[in-house]
Formats: C-alpha cells, sequence, structure tokens
C-alpha cells in the first residue's frame, strides 16, 4: 500500500499510510450495524407507545420519523465532525479522516464528504473502485474534500513527531495572538528573512520585514525587531499544532 507523503506547515516531512479497503468496509458495516440497532430500539419504544395510544396524532408519527431518520441521515458527518474524523466504526478499526497535508478538516470538508456518500452508498460499485484504484484508497467525497481515511497509529506518530520541537514545550504561551493571522507563506517569506547569514543587506531586509509586519498585525509592542520576527513564527506554529490536534 502506497504512503501518503506529507509537509507539515512546522516544515516536517511525514509519511502517512491510507487505511485499507477492507478496514473501510469493515468500519463501514459496524456503523451500519450500530445505525440499524438505534432504529430498532427507535421503533421498539414507538410499538410500546403504540400499545398504549392506539391512535397517535400526525404529529407523533412526523416526530417519531424524525428522531429515527434524522441520526441516521447525519450519522457520519456529526460523528465525523464532532469527534475529529472517526465514527464508531473507524475507531474501532484504528481509522481517522484527515486532510491529505495531514491537518483537521473543516467543518465544509465533512460536509462535502458526507454529501457525496449518498452517491457512493447508491453507486456502491463506484466509491469501491474510487478507493481501490486511487493512489490515496480516496472515494468520490475524499477526492472533492480533499481528505483521506489513514491508519490511526501513524495519527499518533504525527503527534509524537511534532512533540519533539521546542515550540511544542506544554507551559509556553504564545506572545502574540496576532500571529494565528499569518499564512504559511508570510511565514516562510520571515523564516527566509532570519536565515539571510551573513548577508550585508540581512539587518535592513529584517528591519524592513519587521515594519511590515507590525503595521499588517497591528503590533505597537517595542519589541526588537529580530526578536519579534522569531517569537511571531514560533507562535505561528503553536496555533498551526493547535489547529491539527
Amino acid at each position: 500500500m502506497a504512503d501518503s507523503t506529507i509537509i507539515t506547515g512546522q516544515y516536517v516531512q511525514i509519511e502517512q499510510t491510507p487505511a485499507s479497503l477492507g478496514a473501510r468496509v469493515l468500519g463501514r458495516l459496524i456503523d451500519m450495524l450500530l445505525m440499524g440497532a438505534y432504529c430498532g430500539a427507535i421503533i421498539g419504544v414507538w410499538m410500546l407507545y403504540r400499545r398504549m395510544n392506539s391512535d397517535p396524532s400526525e404529529i407523533e408519527v412526523v416526530l417519531m420519523l424524525t428522531v429515527c431518520l434524522l441520526p441516521i441521515m447525519g450519522y457520519s458527518f456529526l460523528w465525523e465532525t464532532f469527534y475529529n474524523g472517526q465514527t464508531p466504526g473507524k475507531r474501532l478499526l484504528g481509522t481517522r479522516v484527515v486532510m491529505k497535508d495531514g491537518s483537521r478538516p473543516s467543518v465544509g470538508a465533512y460536509l462535502l464528504r458526507w454529501l457525496l456518500l449518498l452517491i457512493d452508498l447508491q453507486t456502491s460499485y463506484v466509491g469501491l473502485l474510487c478507493i481501490a484504484l486511487t493512489k490515496n484508497n480516496q472515494r468520490l467525497g475524499d477526492l472533492a474534500a480533499g481528505t483521506i481515511v489513514i491508519k490511526e497509529k501513524d495519527f499518533k506518530k504525527i503527534h509524537v513527531t511534532l512533540d519533539e520541537f521546542s515550540h511544542l514545550d506544554r507551559e509556553y504561551r504564545p506572545i502574540f495572538p496576532q500571529a494565528e493571522r499569518l499564512s504559511l507563506a508570510q511565514v516562510d517569506l520571515i523564516t527566509r528573512t532570519l536565515s539571510g547569514g551573513d548577508r550585508r543587506d540581512r539587518p535592513s531586509r529584517i528591519s524592513e520585514l519587521a515594519g511590515q509586519v507590525r503595521s499588517y498585525l497591528h503590533i505597537e509592542a517595542a519589541t526588537p525587531d529580530e526578536v519579534l520576527l522569531r517569537t511571531l513564527v514560533r507562535d505561528y506554529q503553536y496555533y498551526a499544532l493547535e489547529s491539527v490536534i
């Protein structure tokens, strides 16, 4: 099975292994069994209610159908959104949904996966073919949302690897909250400027860039230019990791 190589916002190269077709199918079957058990429980409660009240109103019927069907329809979306990329089936099989760059998917990405899941389920052979034939074992929803399903052990390795870096000191607290507004490209520019080595114009380049950054982020602190830029990079790395965890 091919590994997917990513570069994190901390410039760390990581290889993560996509979940196998068998693991994904078995995880889906477990989720379907849980959904069936939920429906069975709701129907059982409804039948018991019918015995006590043989003539339920239309509102009661609609309410029962809503309670039964809505959680089933939104099962994958709700679980993956609020359980960090996992459903109970994925949890048991040790798999998780992440973005191709290893970060946590947005709500929009989860929603797009869920919407296209309806197509994958209606034409199951298409979804299975996509998983079997694509490099990262992606179904239609994954291809559209830019997500992949990986083995959980690889997700844990990402955290262990990143945990070795100094900016992950558990006692560290960001100095400039504005650093969260920086883009990866902007941080890359700051890093390259700071790494200018013995270039004669390095001090002037740092001073000019620091002035632009102060203006862009509305920073008024009288921090020395180079210290400011290095602190912003560290704060950015802190926030970037927080979005992944």
